[in-house]
């Protein structure tokens, strides 16, 4: 019973001294330069935010933190980098929808699998809104889907390119509506708003962010939030969900993740201090200038909302019949 008791002992012994490395470590972090991955161009909303978030988590951890734009790929190309990238937390992702969802239903090997990326949390969320161009007969969305079914295939949809919030959206309304539009891709969403500002493509989804002041400045029209409540911002634009096509939801997120097998405890601490800093001064006064709110979520219900996120846009794009994309 002794022996067995020793044993006992020295199996304790080693799984406290195999763990006593990963706390120390964990206490310690970060050791060295926090590097951010941002799958978009500087200027962008998902970079802006990601620099923001970088240098107030730089102080907070006394340590450089650095932002790396990876475009192309339709964003691909970025979330490989990160997949492959040490799972120590010093290397970490900020990005919207696709590569955190449903990438892996849209292209064909895009190279790494998005239900992989540990979560931390979610960092903001902005709603979509429906914009049309002024010379439209429509003011609505039932008489835009009216429109649409007399005129089939000739209403045009603008969007930042295949797999964007902006195609998904467009689509979802042609599927929920019964109706055929032309979708007209653009190398990024401001081109794609610059054409329906000038008249030639009818519609595109946008955020409220940079569409509200062109609406203000009776530049477009808006016609339909894209959330299931009405926006603050605009209150007197109904929601599609109330214009005829109840449970209609298409937001815009961006998700903070780290790399396959980031241990729990790390992400939990990374989590912690991520939703401090949100709460700070700087942070609150950006979310507020560029319209967009705080996610503040757990890893767990940030697993759990990438997990609807991908069933809702998994089954429009196959209910739309959208073919599998080569990765550029």
């Amino acid at each position: 019973m002794k022996r067995l008791t020793g044993l006992a002992a020295c199996v304790a012994a080693f799984l406290m001294a195999g763990h006593a490395p990963d706390v120390r470590a964990q206490d310690a972090y970060p050791t060295q330069t926090v590097k951010f991955v941002v799958p978009s161009p500087a200027g962008s909303t998902t970079d802006l935010l990601a620099r923001t978030l970088a240098e107030q988590l730089g102080k907070r951890w006394g340590r450089g933190t650095v932002i790396e734009n990876i475009g192309g790929g339709a964003m691909n190309i970025a979330a490989r980098v990160v997949a492959r990238s040490a799972p120590d937390g010093h290397t970490l992702f900020v990005a919207p929808p696709s590569p955190l969802s449903f990438s892996h239903v849209l292209y064909k090997e895009p190279g790494y699998e998005p239900s992989a990326f540990v979560p931390i949390t979610m960092l903001a969320t902005i709603p979509n809104v429906l914009v049309v161009r002024r010379g439209m007969p429509v003011e609505t969305i039932p008489e835009l889907i009216a429109f649409a079914k007399a005129n089939p295939g000739k209403v045009t949809y603008a969007s930042g390119g295949v797999g964007t919030t902006a195609h998904l959206s467009a689509e979802q309304l042609s599927v929920r509506a019964g109706i055929k539009m032309v979708h007209v891709p653009y190398r990024g969403s401001q081109p794609a708003l610059t054409d329906v500002l000038n008249g030639h493509v009818d519609i595109f989804f946008d955020t409220l962010t940079t569409s509200v002041p062109l609406y203000r400045d009776k530049q477009v029209k808006l016609i339909g939030v894209a959330d299931l409540q009405r926006s603050s911002a605009i209150p007197e634009v109904p929601t599609i969900a109330e214009s005829g096509l109840p449970g209609y939801r298409s937001i815009t997120w961006f998700g903070l993740v780290a790399p396959p097998g980031t241990p729990a405890a790390l992400a939990e601490r990374i989590n912690k201090d991520t939703l401090e800093v949100m709460k700070s001064p700087e942070m609150q006064a950006f979310l507020s200038r560029v319209s967009l709110s705080p996610g503040a979520l757990s890893p767990a219900d940030t697993r759990k909302f990438f997990a609807e996120e991908a069933a809702l846009w998994t089954r429009v794009i196959k209910e739309a019949g959208l073919e599998l994309q080569n990765v550029q």
